[in-house]
């Protein structure tokens, strides 16, 4: 390739640079078991083409991955999802969503480094998928919100039940989304924003 000339490595495109107002920047990571919509989150909200790490399903998987309800998923995030929104013309949150797959799951440490909070994406069909993802997050001491990713054959439960049943404290949110559609997945974000900014008062001397 000849730089020098017309063939150059393409540079961002305008839709992709970061906005000359923003003034704060937060790390989310969105996390979940394998097959819960954390790809699918990231894509449906974020501002920028985010960037996947997705690959090919291959038989070396039987067995040992967990697709129970995603028999039909033929690729899998196997490093991170990556995407950004802007909340407001101040605060960008950068967001990555983590691999599902448990094989995947050293590489989780890396991404929770710097995280402000997280998105705890659940499948109802899978509940106890949930317990593992929510005892790493507690352990390193990272806040989370939960959100019910409503798939059309996942029973469905009140908010209550769904809170003893993953024996959630009553300050912890949770809420229903659709993590297909921008606004369900944004509504999501600012519930966790909300919520940060309660713990952050809380802990403010009056």
């Amino acid at each position: 390739m000849d730089f020098n000339g017309s063939d150059t490595i393409p540079g961002p495109r305008t839709e992709d640079h970061l906005p000359q107002t923003a003034q704060a920047a937060v790390k989310i990571v969105i996390v979940g078991g394998f097959g819960v919509g954390k790809t699918t989150m990231v894509g449906s909200v974020s501002e920028i083409k985010p960037l996947t790490t997705e690959e090919t399903m291959t038989q070396a998987g039987i067995g040992v991955d967990d697709n129970y309800g995603s028999e039909t998923k033929t690729a899998t995030t196997v490093a991170m999802d990556f995407g950004r929104i802007s909340i407001t013309e101040q605060l960008v949150l950068y967001l990555f969503g983590t691999p599902g797959q448990e094989r995947f799951w050293f590489l989780w440490n890396g991404l929770f480094e710097g995280a402000l909070g997280a998105v705890v994406l659940v499948d109802t069909r899978r509940l106890e998928v949930s317990f593992d993802v929510m005892g790493r997050l507690e352990e390193r001491g990272v806040p989370f919100v939960v959100a019910v990713n409503t798939f059309p054959d996942g029973p469905r439960y009140d908010i209550e039940e769904l809170r003893t049943a993953l024996d959630l404290s009553e300050e912890i949110p949770i809420l229903e989304c659709d993590a297909r559609r921008r606004a369900s997945s944004r509504d999501v974000l600012m519930t966790l924003l909300r919520f940060l900014h309660s713990l952050t008062t809380e802990k403010t001397p009056a």
